[in-house]
């Protein structure tokens, strides 16, 4: 839940006595889970189908496939805590304090694995481009595992401050929305309470990795981009074309995202203009829309690979025509039997 109304002070919001945010708060309890319960089913489809193509069909001693394994990992564990955001937007948090540090973990395991296995591709890609007889290259299925299970424990290191420092906490702007305090119900937050620094440094943490992994990208794929466009380049372009949709789409979303709460640690500071009222109901609504957005990624790569990636949509058709296949298998072979038993045989 975020807040309604704000009291104003020096030290935070300057306009007048009491700013409003009603609007922004029902626009969040309305839409935000809806959406996120779209993503949800979408992204358990698609990803589990991506698990299973790259389990049953691909060599996952391949580092790219390795790696697109555990992008879809990361996206699934991401996914595992929409479904409590959503309800916790609508009704604030009932899961217990306890929950509150797992749902947070888990959540942000999946957000900076995603980021990390991403620019590790990226960087894969890269060296198998631009410099193709690099012992960087490696691709014994050692190598895979090793370096999966750093980015993991990196993923979780950086998870851990949200676990620590959030917990359940009193809503504190509860008490401006209503005279009726002694009928009001309680409505509880999952969030930093009074450890402010650790949820700006979460914030900056965020940024930190995102910069970083733009930057890293950027100059990969600037080198790649430049090395396709050789007339004597032998490189797999379907391969490098659907990790860089991958790549564009997933800063093109959680770009205006790290933007947003960037802006939004401003209004912490007290720094003008940003402690404005509409200064601060304008940052509410981009980051209200650009996390909807940003946390809707985690649904989109399984398209990427049926639209762009021409090998995973032929496993694809392969394992549906199987499905389909031993689908029909009883029913055809009970009626052999009938046909070779049965003298009374009537077709339909």
């Amino acid at each position: 839940m975020e807040t309604t109304e704000y009291p104003y002070d020096n030290d935070y919001l300057n306009d007048s006595d009491i700013c409003k945010k009603g609007s922004v708060v029902q626009f969040e309890s309305s839409v935000t889970p809806v959406v996120f319960i779209i993503v949800v089913l979408f992204s358990c489809v698609g990803n589990t189908l991506v698990l299973i193509v790259l389990v049953k069909y691909e060599n996952l001693k391949s580092l790219t496939n390795t790696f697109l394994f555990n992008l879809a990992l990361s996206d699934l564990i991401f996914t595992f805590g929409l479904p409590f955001w959503a309800y916790y937007y609508m009704y604030g948090w009932t899961f217990g304090n306890e929950a509150c540090k797992a749902v947070n973990f888990v959540f942000y395991t999946g957000y900076y694995s995603s980021l990390i296995f991403l620019t590790v591709l990226t960087v894969h890609r890269y060296i198998a481009v631009v410099h193709p007889m690099s012992v960087v290259l490696s691709r014994r299925s050692l190598h895979c595992y090793i370096t999966s299970a750093i980015i993991w424990v990196m993923s979780m290191g950086a998870a851990v401050p949200q676990a620590m420092y959030n917990s359940v906490v009193d809503d504190p702007d509860q008490q401006l929305e209503s005279t009726d305090k002694m009928n009001q119900e309680v409505i509880q937050l999952c969030d930093f309470d009074n450890h402010i620094n650790w949820k700006l440094a979460g914030t900056y943490l965020q940024n930190f990795f995102f910069i970083c992994a733009f930057v890293v990208i950027s100059f990969c794929y600037t080198e790649i981009l430049a090395r396709l466009l050789r007339p004597t380049s032998h490189t797999r372009a379907k391969t490098v074309w659907l990790i860089l949709c991958i790549v564009v789409f997933f800063f093109l979303g959680w770009g205006p995202y790290n933007v947003a709460i960037f802006l939004d640690s401003l209004i912490s500071w007290g720094i003008f203009p940003f402690n404005e009222c509409h200064v601060s109901i304008t940052i509410d609504y981009l980051m209200y829309v650009s996390r909807m957005v940003a946390f809707s990624h985690c649904c989109l790569n399984p398209l990427f690979y049926v639209f762009v990636g021409i090998k995973f949509r032929n496993h694809l058709k392969k394992m549906i025509w199987t499905v389909c296949k031993k689908g029909r298998e009883p029913q055809n072979r009970q009626s052999r039997i009938i046909y070779s038993n049965g003298e009374e045989i009537s077709m339909h």
